[in-house]
């Protein structure tokens, strides 16, 4: 029998690569989900695909029982975090290593994480949830502004606003729950203290922090990736003092198993925890992993899930760093070009692109503003610095306005399973 490793969904980042690092291990992908024409890969590189409600734990198990008679299924995994609970599910069933679904649905609320991580004494933003408009004001006004609004569930900051005075949290609130947010769960909101000072993400593997990366986020009030670096220009000092902060975080979640990555702003008391992820991040941060520290987030992910033992030595350490291409206004894109120029500058490593000429522009303030990304590797973070604003600088794109407000509102945005 073939032997072959099951995604559950995929996702719009890191999609490709899950199914690139399966074949790398001489796994047999197949990919369940509900609407296989999401993936556009899947029939060009053909990919075996099944359709299924991916919502139905019982179609799953039904669906994992029939491939098991043509199979010989080494694993069950997903880079969507909505599905990764899910996937701890089935992999109990069939007795196959996974997360702890219940420990991955507690962290995927987030105001059930923020509860049990202030509990544990994790330093965390003063928050409070709401289900209505009267309590968000209410809880507004408890914590004070700016504030920070967010759906208690979701990823890939969809509907996360800051909110800076009471015109920006009424209209953010009435986007929330007033019925033009799409919510996969009960409407809950977070509303959290803003906590400014420098954002860091860090990347783990079971227990272990892999390497902790700086982010820029582009202008507020929206919270849309801008550039992240590997490694971040930590102390020693500062950087146990944030692997300590992660390892409580790991501890009070039931964490663990598997990838996790964990947000935090660094203030005048030391790292505050915004988000722990019981998930691997989207691309471009394991490629910049991978780049400066030589480690296979991806693939180890896999390994794991197959019973594999896991290589998480550090082979080298060198500065990895990508900038998001973000549309500057909406429209349609006329045309992108400039693309071979700045992957031709010595030190790019990857120019990606999530769109073609002909493709509507909406943006909503979340990761689907970006269009694509370049990523740039070097020797020092100076160095990276240059290759990558010489590369963002060669590539040039042109959008014209929409002829009418009706063509903007035809467009809805492509989301993917998070």
């Amino acid at each position: 029998m073939r032997k072959a490793l099951i995604l559950i969904e995929n996702t719009r980042t890191n999609g490709r690569s899950y199914v690139e690092a399966v074949r790398r291990l001489r796994l047999h992908p197949i990919i369940l989900a509900a609407d296989p024409a999401l993936y556009d890969y899947v029939a060009a590189e053909r990919i075996e695909v099944a359709r299924v409600d991916t919502t139905n734990l019982d179609a799953l198990i039904g669906e994992y029982s029939r491939l098991g008679k043509s199979f010989d299924i080494a694993g069950v995994t997903s880079a969507a975090e909505s599905f990764y609970a899910t996937v701890g599910k089935i992999c109990r069933n069939f007795n196959l290593p996974g997360p702890d679904p219940e420990s991955i649905e507690q962290c995927c609320n987030k105001a059930a994480q923020r509860q049990v991580l202030a509990a544990a004494g994790v330093p965390v933003p003063g928050y409070r949830s709401a289900t209505t408009a009267a309590e968000v004001q209410c809880v507004a006004a408890e914590i004070g502004l700016p504030a920070v609004l967010k759906p208690a569930v979701g990823s890939g900051s969809r509907g996360v606003r800051l909110c800076r005075d009471a015109r920006e949290l009424a209209e953010h609130t009435d986007y929330l729950l007033g019925g033009k947010h799409m919510w996969r769960s009960s409407p809950e909101v977070l509303v959290e203290q803003f906590v400014d000072g420098p954002h860091y993400i860090a990347e783990i593997m079971g227990d272990e922090v892999i390497g902790i990366g700086i982010t820029e986020y582009g202008p507020p009030p929206h919270f849309v990736f801008r550039q992240l670096t590997f490694p971040a220009p930590l102390t020693d000092e500062q950087y146990e003092r944030a692997v300590d902060v992660v390892q409580r975080c790991l501890r009070a979640l039931g964490l663990g198993w598997g990838p996790t990555n964990i947000e935090f702003r660094w203030t005048e008391v030391g790292p505050v925890v915004i988000e722990v992820n019981p998930r691997l991040a989207g691309n471009p941060d394991p490629q910049l992993v991978q780049l400066a520290f030589d480690v296979d987030l991806i693939g180890e992910h896999i390994k794991l899930a197959i019973g594999e033992q896991c290589n998480l030595s550090k082979r080298q350490s060198r500065t990895a760093t990508a900038r998001s291409l973000i549309a500057d206004r909406d429209g349609t894109l006329d045309y992108i070009d400039g693309i071979d120029r700045a992957a031709a500058i010595p030190g790019v490593a990857d120019v990606k692109l999530y769109v073609r000429p002909g493709t509507p522009i909406v943006r909503n303030g979340d990761y689907c503003d970006r269009i694509g990304y370049v990523v740039a590797v070097a020797p020092s973070r100076s160095s990276a610095d240059t290759i990558i604003q010489r590369a963002v600088e060669s590539i040039d794109w042109s959008i014209s306005p929409f002829s009418d407000l009706h063509d903007q509102e035809q467009y809805t945005p492509l989301y993917f399973p998070d």
